[in-house]
């Protein structure tokens, strides 16, 4: 987080010479605003983001209980002094009880004022280092599931090291299944913002009409089902670090928006007319090509240069083979423990088979594969999935993924007996397959038992196969 030179303190009382006497009386290390109803007081809290309320308890309107009960449900609100001229038991029991850190009685010494205020702003320092400190060790808990001793692997460490505590924009590029979410919380727990909000927004999997509202907010009335005001994610990330996924998806429309985000930290809830500022580092992440994208006129040039201060470049699991041991020992351990199992490490030719496959879907392909062998239990459950549905398609990509690349370093791949076979086998596999099913009209628990394999062995092959009754 970025080192503040003040202190901002807003003062929500209704009588303006409380706001006059604080702001003549208290040291100028304070910035100091003010409201002078619960309305405007809530409303400046999201536009100020102040470190500290000052809260009357008695304005016309909305109370300072009613004011405090509504920053109870805020996520990342600031410490609350109330301060009233009315020192009931109950109000100051009802105070505490809806989070307030302090309570004063008017007429008060600005000096007594500025004693409380500080009290409340070294708790709350206090009470920072230890998330922050904790942050840290759940931050080393998740560089250990950033899992390689490879070159490749070795080199994004280092750059998450050397960027992590930064305020720099960081795109992360690689192919799905490589990891990206979890280099984004590698460089937000790393971060001295490691105590605020991280906050995840995958931009494909949010309408395209909705994800303006879902990033910025509304205001009440914006739009049909606009009941009431909502903060966006970029409220709720203020201070911290807002991780948007698969950036490359965002509808060109939004760009220019989030372009003002990166250039002046601001922007315009919709159907709002106020500019409402922000503390946000900025992580994106795509598996998609943006620079095909600019010239295709489906990216902004502009804001791909702004995101692009720093990029991260996850290799897939075909170009770091080497870790593969490392990783199935790290997910054997995981799931060992997770479902109270004792499965033995693979042997070596399981591992060998591993090595050997082009891991298409990745690391987390690979995740699910080992998750598989852990709750099925056995060896012979490893050798019957590495065997129907890796060296199967090792076997089907091999004329393309062999024959295809380089001529001097593939060559002796494409004449693989081994590869050869097992694809013959493969195709005669799909078609006997196939051929049973359309006898018994697709009832594949008989199918099953024609072809004399498990039910769930069959699903499997129709999935892998991509098979289906219309074929």
């Amino acid at each position: 987080m970025k080192k503040k030179e003040k202190t901002k303190l807003l003062i929500i009382d209704d009588d303006p010479k409380v706001s006059w006497i604080l702001t003549e009386g208290l040291p100028p290390k304070f910035d100091i605003v003010s409201a002078r109803d619960g309305s405007e007081g809530i409303q400046m809290i999201s536009t100020e983001k102040p470190d500290l309320v000052l809260l009357d308890i008695k304005m016309p309107g909305m109370s300072g209980l009613e004011v405090l009960e509504k920053l109870s449900k805020m996520e990342n609100r600031p410490d609350v002094v109330m301060l009233s001229g009315h020192g009931e038991t109950k109000n100051i029991v009802e105070s505490m009880k809806l989070g307030a850190a302090e309570f004063i009685n008017k007429p008060f010494d600005v000096k007594e004022v500025e004693i409380h205020i500080n009290s409340v702003l070294e708790k709350g320092q206090l009470r920072n280092e230890v998330v922050h400190l904790k942050s840290q060790l759940d931050s080393r808990k998740q560089y250990d599931q950033l899992i390689g001793d490879s070159n490749k692997m070795t080199q994004v460490k280092n750059i998450i090291e050397q960027v992590a505590d930064s305020e720099l924009t960081v795109l992360i590029r690689g192919e799905s299944g490589t990891g990206k979410e979890i280099v984004a919380r590698l460089l937000h727990t790393m971060s001295n913002r490691a105590d605020q909000p991280f906050t995840k927004v995958n931009c494909a999997a949010i309408p395209r009409d909705l994800l303006e509202a879902e990033l910025f907010g509304y205001e009440k009335g914006a739009f049909t089902g606009a009941h009431k005001t909502k903060p966006g994610r970029f409220e709720v990330a203020n201070r911290g670090s807002i991780f948007l996924d698969e950036i490359g998806d965002m509808p060109l429309e939004l760009q220019s928006k989030l372009l003002q985000v990166l250039e002046q930290q601001e922007f315009v809830r919709v159907g709002g007319i106020n500019n409402i500022h922000v503390d946000v580092r900025i992580i994106c992440a795509t598996n998609k090509n943006l620079e095909e994208a600019i010239n295709q006129n489906n990216f902004r040039n502009d804001l791909f240069y702004r995101l692009n201060e720093i990029s991260v470049f996850l290799p897939p699991l075909r170009e770091k083979k080497e870790d593969i041991p490392l990783l199935v020992e790290h997910f054997l351990e995981r799931y060992n423990r997770l479902y109270q199992r004792d499965y033995p490490n693979l042997s070596d030719e399981t591992l060998a088979r591993l090595m050997n496959y082009s891991w298409p879907g990745n690391v987390r392909q690979l995740e699910n594969l080992i998750k598989q062998v852990v709750v099925r239990g056995g060896e012979g459950i490893a050798e019957d999935l590495l065997s129907n549905r890796l060296e199967t398609h090792s076997a089907a990509s091999s004329d393309e993924s062999y024959l295809g690349s380089d001529e001097n370093s593939d060559l002796s791949n494409s004449y693989s007996l081994k590869k050869r076979v097992a694809a013959t086998v493969a195709a005669q596999e799909k078609r006997l397959i196939k051929e049973v099913l359309g006898k018994t009209n697709w009832n594949r628990r008989k199918a099953a038992d024609l072809l004399e394999i498990s039910y769930r062995s069959l699903l499997y092959k129709i999935k892998e196969y991509k098979l289906n009754a219309s074929k």
